[in-house]
């Protein structure tokens, strides 16, 4: 089940990579939208990229995307393709390579197939449900992956541009298990947990949106981790609400589900 999309949406992810590095590897200019936050030509083109290529493959599919119009004509749609062209635009016009691009399929809510690029760097990581979680890094062959069973001497993934207060505290409440605090960029944190690199991330802010979540979600989940809402309630997906209004918290252990 799910290969042709999980293999649609490696290959539109490719696509856009090309754009991507295109762009991030030349002078670009830099707008602000209405929510402060920042976008730029390669978000745009990239958007228009994927969308393009998977509308083609599955022509009956709906689309939510960070940088498309949302019609809300997708809530009747038992498909929705979640995407986000590129996730942490702060680390693309920083230049750290810390940025992705993500790709998941929604099926009645619930995420089927999830791919996360990280283009600067090279590398992939992609599940679709029932068959687990892959990392490949550029041509060679992809290897299976899988959470670590790690219960104490934790290492937490904090965000490079976006870390508040609450973080800080739960880090400070937890530091008989938190013994390591690491930044990582936009969708890289869960992807390192689901990787066996480190057993936690949390966030507390109603900033993030569906498109920010839902690949890395099932790349987390096929790789054994949990990735839900703090509360330790699952996460849906498509919406009518796109924010992710009460945050959440990913590890490899239920265990780990601080509070």
């Amino acid at each position: 089940m799910w290969e042709k999309e999980l293999q649609a949406a490696i290959e539109a992810g490719l696509l856009a990579k090309k754009k991507i590095l295109e762009i991030y590897h030349q002078k670009f200019d830099v707008e602000i939208k209405s929510d402060n936050s920042p976008v730029t030509i390669a978000d745009k083109s990239a958007d228009e990229i994927i969308r393009k290529y998977l509308s083609k493959q599955f022509p009956t599919h709906a689309f939510l995307t960070e940088e498309s119009t949302d019609d809300l004509a997708r809530l009747k749609n038992d498909f929705v393709w979640i995407v986000d062209p590129v996730d942490g635009t702060k680390d693309f016009v920083a230049r750290d390579d810390q940025f992705t691009t993500n790709i998941a399929l929604a099926y009645k809510h619930e995420l089927v197939v999830g791919v996360v690029l990280a283009p600067a760097l090279d590398e992939i990581y992609f599940a679709s449900k029932g068959n687990g979680s892959f990392y490949q890094k550029g041509s060679s062959s992809p290897v299976k992956i899988h959470v670590n069973d790690k219960l104490d001497d934790l290492t937490m993934l904090t965000s490079v541009f976006h870390f508040t207060e609450d973080e800080q505290q739960f880090i400070n409440r937890h530091g008989d298990k938190i013994k390591h605090v690491m930044k990582r960029g936009s969708s890289l944190k869960p992807c390192a947990i689901a990787h066996g690199l480190a057993e936690i991330t949390f966030r507390s802010s109603p900033n993030t949106k569906e498109w920010d979540t839902a690949a890395c979600q099932l790349v987390v989940e096929e790789a054994g981790g949990l990735f839900v809402q703090p509360d330790g309630s699952p996460i849906r997906y498509n919406r009518e609400d796109v924010y992710n209004r009460n945050g959440y918290i990913v590890v490899n252990r239920k265990e780990n589900l601080l509070k």
